[in-house]
């Protein structure tokens, strides 16, 4: 494994396109080492979900839970970041207690609230966009009551040009936010840095590292996708495996001091 440096940057690893698999693994050991404070982790976040569907649901926006849902992929790296912490800590043989996963908040508040109203306003914009692509396919005579309103939509013939075109938006947000926070939010963890160097680090490690991270980003892809599917149950362990994997991209990818 040899080194690079990405122009000011911290140095950067070359590492083989397989590697994402070993982070995976030693995501699992921190998850097992500290099952309550991930698994509460994952078990706040599924029951979040729970809330924002029933939410939009009683609104009479059941439209908007799937991109909502699609989403939870360009805040998800923010809202690990206490799971960072925990694999920081152990990494560093340090005490890991519940208080762990509030500290880079007390740390780097600041910088973090930043990179948090980006994401946010990144997520608005895309439920946004979902909002004018539905109105654009099925606004023609398309009203059927909200209970009947998935059926309806695969059975129009429209269903397809706009599932193709939402999901190729969608890329586009998610690589986006992806190629900022891959390694820019574990930054931001473990270093006294500013949002906009953790998004240049984090843009210019990805784009040394595509083939890894390409394999890395269609990983968090499937397995939180997987989490979703059951309705959020899954992702009690698939966001603290994600969460605790990604530390360890970024110590992979990134040599520290």
């Amino acid at each position: 494994m040899t080194t690079q440096v990405l122009g000011g940057a911290p140095p950067a690893r070359i590492i083989r396109t397989d590697r994402p698999w070993l982070w995976l693994a030693r995501g699992w050991q921190d998850l097992l080492a500290h099952k309550r404070i991930a698994l509460g982790y994952g078990a706040a976040l599924t029951l979040f979900g729970w809330i924002l569907s029933a939410v939009m649901l009683k609104a009479g926006a059941a439209w908007a839970v799937l991109p909502a849902t699609a989403g939870f992929f360009i805040m998800a790296p923010l809202l690990a970041a206490g799971l960072y912490e925990v694999s920081r800590r152990r990494e560093l043989g340090q005490p890991v207690g519940f208080d762990a996963v509030l500290a880079p908040f007390r740390r780097q508040g600041g910088q973090l609230a930043f990179m948090g109203a980006l994401l946010l306003i990144v997520h608005l914009a895309w439920v946004r966009v979902a909002g004018l692509l539905f109105a654009l396919f099925f606004n023609g005579g398309f009203a059927v009551p909200m209970e009947q309103l998935p059926f309806a939509m695969l059975q129009s013939p429209q269903f397809l040009p706009f599932l193709i075109v939402g999901t190729g938006l969608g890329f586009i947000f998610a690589a986006s936010t992806f190629a900022a926070c891959a390694v820019g939010i574990p930054a931001l963890v473990a270093r006294d840095i500013s949002v906009g160097e953790a998004i240049s680090l984090s843009a210019r490690t990805v784009m040394a590292h595509p083939r890894p991270m390409i394999l890395w980003a269609g990983l968090i892809v499937v397995f939180t996708g997987l989490g979703l599917v059951p309705f959020f149950l899954g992702l009690v362990v698939a966001m603290p495996l994600i969460g605790h994997a990604s530390w360890h991209a970024y110590r992979d990818l990134v040599e520290e001091g």
